[in-house]
């Protein structure tokens, strides 16, 4: 176990938005929340599982919804509603303490994000429980099903859900986690795009078997190799391909971007015009709030469960969807999925055909 400093921190953060693949909610609201915490004197200690009894209930804590920017239309909608006077991704954890009628003593990541992750380091630290060196996707995904919990078989319920208004409910049981994450994400659609959600409440003994471990220490990695390189005028883009064992795809400036908020998702395309050694090129990346697929003159190229990596070359910086501008500079990478994912029940959960493209999974990296 290692209580980690600030610098620790941004470190993980930095790695998560990578790792985010354009998703996982915004790198600068994650650090408010970790500033937040510090502010208050909270320590944030990482831990692994050598670090509990079997008997130790873990939680996993995150945000829920699309990740573009509200329209006035929808400030307006919910204007009458007052915000919860603490933060609701505290309340969601302490909702769930309450029905258990017992504290959690650890939580670990849903997924590798500027926010998400965040939110569960800050719960951690507001509720002083241990934070697991650990995630069950080892990158950012669009689904609540896109877990290696749901790999594994282990049940979301029960599951706690609170909106920012301080309104929350606790689900006892689901068919499974497709169907989780059904009713979550309408929730969401009716709670401003997000909902904190806390779900796969269940034993460490349960748990250690069905997450992929290191992730923190991962992200950590990856994030010093991005702000070192940067930091030093250097390659920060190889620095990361470097750091994450991937494969550099393509350089170029963007030439369209689209997106549309739809379901409790955002949806887009990024078109990317080559330059350099990518000159008379075109790379097509579709994302739903992460990348997902990507072709290379119209021909597939690289696709979950592979990483998509995009930097902005302009304020260098790892580009979070919808943003991305045109005539911005970018430069992507592939970083190598987790083996869970590579195995036959993993890319029929999240491999390319999972989502509508009739194109099997050729690893890059």
């Amino acid at each position: 176990m290692r209580t980690l400093t600030r610098e620790n921190l941004i470190d993980i953060l930095y790695g998560c938005a990578i790792l985010g693949t354009g998703g996982g909610g915004s790198l600068e609201d994650g650090i408010r929340l970790i500033d937040e915490a510090l502010a208050q004197g909270k320590r944030f200690r990482l831990a692994t599982f050598a670090d509990l009894a079997d008997t130790d209930i873990i939680g996993t804590p995150y945000g829920c919804g699309a990740i573009s920017p509200l329209t006035e239309e929808e400030r307006q909608k919910y204007a009458r509603l007052p915000e919860a006077s603490e933060n609701f991704y505290v309340l969601c954890m302490k909702q769930l303490e309450q029905y258990l009628g017992q504290e959690l003593k650890a939580v670990v990541s849903t997924e590798l994000g500027g926010h998400n992750t965040a939110t569960a380091l800050y719960c951690g630290a507001m509720g002083d429980k241990l934070i697991l060196d650990a995630d069950p996707a080892g990158r950012s995904v669009p689904g609540l099903q896109h877990s290696t919990y749901y790999l594994r078989g282990i049940p979301m319920c029960p599951m706690s859900v609170m909106n920012r208004f301080g309104e929350g409910a606790v689900f006892t049981h689901v068919f499974d986690d497709e169907r989780g994450e059904d009713m979550v994400r309408a929730l969401a659609v009716v709670s401003q795009n997000i909902i904190a959600v806390m779900d796969h409440v269940n034993t460490a003994q349960v748990l250690k078997d069905a997450v992929i471990h290191g992730a923190i220490t991962q992200a950590e990695t990856i994030g010093h190799a991005f702000l070192t390189a940067k930091r030093e005028g250097g390659d920060f883009v190889n620095a990361v391909t470097s750091a994450g064992k991937g494969k550099f795809m393509f350089r170029g400036v963007v030439t369209k971007s689209a997106y549309e908020t739809r379901g409790g998702y955002t949806f887009g395309n990024t078109e990317i015009l080559g330059t350099g050694d990518f000159e008379g090129h075109t790379l097509k990346i579709w994302y739903q709030n992460e990348n997902i697929i990507s072709w290379l003159d119209d021909r597939f190229y690289v696709t979950v469960p592979d990483l998509i990596c995009v930097f902005d070359l302009d304020e260098k910086m790892p580009q979070l969807n919808p943003y991305a501008r045109e005539g911005e500079h970018v430069a992507v990478t592939a970083l190598p999925a987790p083996d869970a994912w590579k195995s036959k029940r993993g890319l029929e959960v999240f491999g390319p055909r999972s989502f509508g493209y009739e194109v099997d999974y050729t690893p890059f990296c």
